[in-house]
Order: structure tokens, then sequence, then C-alpha cells
């Protein structure tokens, strides 16, 4: 049996015996009631009898006659029709005086006058009222008994006597039967309310655990917290209203969230491109829509999906991957490369410039080979296509120029370093400086390739102490929008690339990288008509403040 029919016979078995128990409670206190109704009336016309002059008088009339009065005696009396007419007009089963010592002095059967009473009468002649149900010779009955006193004592004499008032048992409960229906219709309008309220929660129950039973749903909640907690990746799942449902310790550590679970996604201050993956998350479900985007220093790719059970809606579903050591190791592979190649070239060409020397020195040209050492030391060792490359000395900065400036003529831009370049320090944070300065030279290369001729990129680098300041200027058609330059989405479509592996995520990640160093990338001059974008930088830290000389003594290339 599925667990949703369980709950439901469990609940309409406990209904029923709730209204079960419930009518025949009510069943008693309404019997209850009617016994003590037909008690408490015949208890008050036994007091009204009573207390008739007349009554005590003729009870303590014969109540004084020691002898045992006649039934001749008793029927001529003037108590024999006072009490039929009582027990006339009020339904009584019975009106019965009796004096002292249990002579009925008036009864409804005139043949029992003058007779015992068949009930017991001397709680009644010692004062005291006593109301009970008793068989006498009209059968069961509720009855009161009465003591009469004497005229003139006040009620603080002996009693003389005793009135017994009594209604049948029938007569009691002639409303019986309308009250036992009136309970069974509640009953049964209670039962059926109870039927459709427990059919109604088992399909609720039903659409809330789609169909899984108890046992499924303990192992999907193993299955997600071994999930969850196992992996290495964020998961942050929204319900079909917005509202975040899961949200692990990795998810909650990217995103800088604190207690995100039951909060509209809304209201967490998400970065914009998961923003705006999650509210676009209503397209084909099971297409994953991806983007990735700087949260805290860290570079997150993000995977969001739309998820289904039954033709039911789950909501949505984001996992987060961190890929900032990837990023920077792929960054310092990318360094190592460029100083590689750079150095491979070098070497190659010194070793070029050193045969031409011990050349000249063979052939005693001395002032030739002079000549040409002062040329090569004018000019750098290595020939880059970069103007102007005799500005720089520092063996990293120049070896990634080198690269860049390959990279650009083969696009038909020249690279060249401006006339205020001056960095007599040695890099000491080489990825980072790629990163930055790469990204800027890449974006200047693209913007003067779409530019008209000359086609250029100019390239400033300063450093003051541990800092290194970055101006590169290019000769394209300028910044459209320079509010949204550093908005991941703008840069994007402006790129026109996909969401994770495309263009337009390097202007965000230098700014990033800049901003947690305490430094920054801003735009200077958007350029236009007359000249393209300028972008400046300031990375603190990652510079060594000593001479370029002393690095190469320490022997550093």
């Amino acid at each position: 049996m599925r667990f949703a029919s369980h709950v439901l016979l469990l609940q309409l078995a406990t209904v029923s015996a709730v209204v079960a128990v419930s009518a025949g409670v009510f069943t008693v206190l309404g019997v209850q009631q009617l016994q003590r109704e037909a008690e408490s009336s015949a208890l008050a016309i036994a007091r009204t009898v009573a207390e008739d002059v007349e009554v005590r008088a003729s009870v303590a009339e014969f109540s004084e006659d020691p002898g045992t009065p006649t039934h001749a005696a008793v029927a001529a009396g003037p108590l024999q029709p006072l009490a039929e007419a009582v027990r006339t007009r009020t339904g009584a089963l019975f009106v019965v005086i009796t004096d002292d010592h249990g002579i009925r002095l008036a009864h409804p059967n005139e043949s029992r006058l003058g007779e015992r009473v068949s009930t017991s009468f001397e709680d009644a002649v010692a004062g005291r009222e006593t109301v009970s149900w008793e068989t006498g010779t009209l059968g069961e009955s509720a009855r009161a008994k009465v003591p009469v006193y004497a005229p003139g004592g006040g009620g603080s004499g002996a009693p003389v006597g005793e009135v017994s008032v009594g209604f049948a048992r029938a007569s009691v409960f002639t409303e019986l039967p309308g009250l036992l229906g009136g309970i069974a219709v509640t009953a049964v309008v209670a039962l059926a309310i109870g039927v459709v309220a427990s059919v109604l929660i088992r399909r609720r129950l039903t659409r809330l655990t789609i169909g899984l039973q108890p046992e499924e749903l303990a192992v999907l909640v193993q299955d997600q917290a071994a999930v969850l907690d196992g992996v290495g990746e964020g998961v942050l799942a929204l319900t079909p209203g917005g509202e975040v449902s899961v949200c692990n310790e990795r998810a909650a550590r990217m995103l800088g969230l604190t207690h995100p679970v039951g909060s509209p996604a809304r209201e967490l201050g998400l970065p914009a491109p998961l923003a705006r993956l999650l509210a676009d998350a209503g397209g084909a479900t099971g297409e994953a829509a991806q983007d990735v985007f700087v949260a805290d220093g860290r570079v997150v790719y993000v995977d969001v999906r739309r998820v289904e059970r039954d033709g039911h809606d789950l909501g949505t579903v984001a996992v987060l991957r961190d890929r900032t050591d990837l990023d920077a190791l792929a960054r310092r592979l990318d360094a190592v490369a460029t100083m590689t190649n750079a150095l491979r070239a070098q070497r190659h060409e010194f070793a070029n410039r050193l045969h031409v020397v011990a050349g000249l020195i063979d052939a005693d040209r001395v002032p030739d080979a002079r000549s040409y050492l002062a040329d090569v030391v004018a000019r750098g060792p290595l020939k880059f296509p970069v103007e102007h490359a005799d500005r720089i000395q520092e063996p990293y900065l120049q070896a990634l120029l080198g690269a860049k400036g390959i990279e650009a003529a083969e696009r038909g831009v020249l690279l060249t370093l401006g006339a205020e370049t001056l960095v007599t320090g040695a890099v000491a944070e080489p990825e980072d400086v790629a990163t930055v300065l790469g990204n800027l030279i890449d974006n200047a290369i693209s913007a003067a390739v779409d530019g008209e001729e000359p086609r250029w990129v100019e390239v400033e680098l300063l450093d003051d102490g541990a800092d290194l300041f970055l101006t590169v200027a290019d000769s394209g058609a300028g910044v459209a929008d320079p509010s949204a330059l550093f908005e991941r989405g703008d840069d994007r479509e402006r790129a026109g690339a996909d969401a994770v592996h495309g263009h337009g995520f390097g202007l965000p990640l230098c700014r990033d990288i800049a901003r947690r160093r305490g430094g920054d990338v801003w735009l200077v001059d958007a350029g236009g008509d007359a000249g393209g974008a300028v972008l400046c930088a300031r990375l603190p830290g990652t510079m060594h403040p000593e001479p370029v000389g002393t690095a190469t003594e320490g022997g550093r290339p």
C-alpha cells in the first residue's frame, strides 16, 4: 500500500473513532440531561404540593390519629382530588401523599388508598428531600419525595407525612428519539467532512511528495547530503517561486551568502550575470545556460537549468564552479610560455650576434665590433617589432611586450612604448602583471584593428616603489558606452562570443585583480573621432623596488 493511501485510511479510522466517541458522549449527556430535568420537575411539584396549606392540615390531621385510617375515610378526604388535579395538570405518573407512617392518603389508583407505600419513606419523614429512580406499583419512574410539615410550624417541627411525585420513564424520554436523530445527523456530517478533508490531504500530500514514498524521500535526502557536501562545486537551487531551497556551503562561500535558504533570490544581492541567468531560466527544461563572472575575487563558471519531474516544475538549479586556481594556472602558463619563447628567441639572436662579434674580432676589425656592440646595447639584445623597445630593460616586461608586439604586427598594428616609460625595479608578481597588461594590450590591438590607418597601440609603464602604473592607448574608434565598459554582459555582447569561453571577460577580471591588490583599472579617455580609448591601471605590490642592474647581477636573464 502506498504511503498516501495508508495515511488516508489512518485518517479515516481516526475520524470515525472520534465521531463515534463524540456521538456516544453526547448521547449519554443527553440522557442524563433528560433524567435531571425529570427529577427537577418532580422535586418542584412535590415541594409545591407539600407547601399547600390544605395538604399540610389534612396530612397533620391523619397523622394525629393513632390508628390506621380506613380506605373510605381517605377516599372521602380532600387530598385525593387535589393530588389527582395536580397529576393531571403536570402530566406526572403519580402524585402520592402519605402520613408519617407511610399510609397512602392520595394515589392515582384509589384501590391503593389506606395502604402502605411500596418504597421507602423514612428519609422524608426524617425531614430530608430525596430524588431517585425507583420501581413501585406503577413501574419505574423518576421520583422526588418531600416532607410535609404541620401548619403553623414553619417547617421546624417533625414531618407529619410526605409528598411523592414521579414521572414515568416513557414520558421522561419522549424527546430522546429526536435527540438521538440530531446526534446521528451531526455525526454523519462530521464524518463526511472528515472523509473529504482526508481525501484532500491525501491529494496534497501526493502532490507535495511528487508521489514518492517515505523510503524514497529518505534516500533522496541522504543522496542530497552526500552530493551537496561531497562535491567541490557550489549548488544553488530555487523553487518555482524564486526562493532559495538549497544552498550548500561551497555556494554560500563563493557568493558571500549567510543562511540564504528560504529567502527570495532577488533579495540576496547575487552577481548580475547569475541573477540574469536565474531570472531567464524559464526557457526549455533541461537546456543549460552558462556564464562566467567574478565574485569576491573568485572566477566562477555557472550552469543554470530548469528542472522538471513528471510534469511538475521543481524550480531552477545553478551549479557554480570555482575556476580561480585554474585561471591563475592558465595565466601563469601563458606567462611562462611567453617568457620561454622570448628567451629562446633572445638566445638564438644573442648567439648569432656573438658569432658576428667573434668574426669581427677574428678579422681584426675591433672598431667595427665596438660599433656593432654599441648598436646592440642601444636597441636591446633582441629585435622585437616594438617601437622604442629600448625604453624598457626589465626582462619580464621586455619579453611580454615583445610577444605582444609580434601578435600586433601580425594583425597590422604597431606596438610602441611611450616617452614616459620608466621601470627601474623588477617584476615581483608576473601572473597579475601579465593578466592586466596583456588584457589591456589585447583589447587595444582589437580596437586598433577595427579602426583606420595608421593602426597603433601605445603603452607606458612607470613604477613607484612596489607599485606599477600602466597606460594603454590605441588608435581605434573609442568606447561607445563608457558606463558599461567593465560590465560582463555588455562586454560579452560586444565581443559576440559564447558566455563561458568568449572574449569580454578581460576588463572585469583586470579590474577585480587590481582592486584585490588595492589598486584599480579605469578609463581615462573614451576616445571618439579624434582617437581611441585610453585606459590606466595601478597594481600595488607587483614590483621589487630594486635597480635592474642589481637584478641582472643576481642571475636574472
